[in-house]
């Protein structure tokens, strides 16, 4: 269990080249697919009505959709999934609607046989596009304020591969939600600022070793430096993925389709994210040329003169 020991020495920096294609790959696919295919955006994003309805029986979620669809619903904007339990069922419908929100309700419940009408509420397309500008501003930030706290911190070098490797993680699952035709909302949205976060702490962990070590360590070289830190940091960082990964991975399987885009998220960020912290931030840091200097504390200049 070589990960696990205390003081590993596994040469990350050798393959830093291999990882580099490895990730430019992954972006540029990710970038493709978002460019032909698009994101599948939720019902908050697009507009349209949800119509919540109640069973005094287990609901067949297969059956309702059979139904719905026999009554002339289009099947390809249309979500049905179990709303807090196995009873209730939300309908979700996409796209603006020509009649009165009572009135589609209506015609929901009057396709679903036994199912009685709980509430019925409308999200316009302005507010739609209002929460996609919101949703893109805020990842914005995210990064931009990332990497001025880092470039107060540490360095220049070590804020710019923070920030192409806070970006190179949301691409990558917005990429896979675009390839698998996956619904991004805003459980979504937050579970990729939320990664971001996780990420970020990832990061800050291994950049803190690095200013650590150079100024212990005076004869080694900034991949020696990278080496050692992530190997000082390896355990925590596999205890830490690897514990969260298994409470998102029960999220993934149990959670029911509400929770499956926000697990998804999380469960696809937490694994690249582990991996860009090591391979991208680090590495990327040495490839712009950091060196000890860089990261040493600035020697005060003493005027003697009276």
């Amino acid at each position: 269990m070589e990960f696990f020991k205390s003081n590993t020495r596994i040469d990350f920096m050798v393959l830093r080249k291999w990882a580099a294609l490895l990730s430019v790959g992954f972006v540029l696919a990710s970038l493709i697919t978002l460019f032909v295919n698009g994101l599948t955006w939720g019902l908050q994003f697009t507009g349209g009505t949800e119509v919540h309805i109640s069973f005094s029986q287990p609901a067949d979620i297969s059956e309702i959709r059979t139904e719905l669809q026999a009554a002339g619903f289009n099947t390809n904007n249309l979500v049905v999934q179990n709303y807090g339990t196995s009873k209730s069922v939300l309908v979700r419908i996409g796209g603006g609607q020509n009649m009165e929100q009572k009135s589609l309700g209506n015609q929901v419940v009057s396709a679903i046989k036994g199912s009685t009408l709980e509430s019925v509420s409308y999200i316009g397309p302005e507010v739609g596009k209002e929460l996609a500008t919101t949703g893109a501003l805020a990842l914005f930030v995210a990064v931009l304020g990332t990497a001025i706290y880092i470039a107060l911190r540490f360095e220049y070098r070590l804020a710019l591969s923070a920030a192409i490797s806070l970006l190179h993680d949301p691409i990558i699952i917005l990429g896979v939600f675009s390839f698998f035709h996956m619904e991004f909302d805003l459980i979504s949205l937050a579970a990729v600022l939320t990664i971001i976060g996780y990420s970020l702490n990832d990061t800050i962990v291994v950049f803190d070793r690095m200013r650590e070590n150079f100024r212990k360590v005076r004869n080694a070289t900034a991949s020696e430096i990278v080496n050692l830190s992530v190997n000082q940091t390896l355990s925590r960082t596999i205890m830490t993925s690897g514990l969260t990964l298994i409470a998102v991975l029960a999220l993934f399987f149990f959670g029911g389709p509400t929770l499956h885009g926000f697990a998804t998220a999380l469960w696809i960020g937490i694994v690249i994210g582990t991996y860009s912290s090591i391979y991208v931030a680090g590495a990327l840091a040495v490839t712009l040329g950091l060196t000890r200097d860089d990261l040493l504390p600035k020697a005060r200049v003493v005027d003697d003169r009276p």
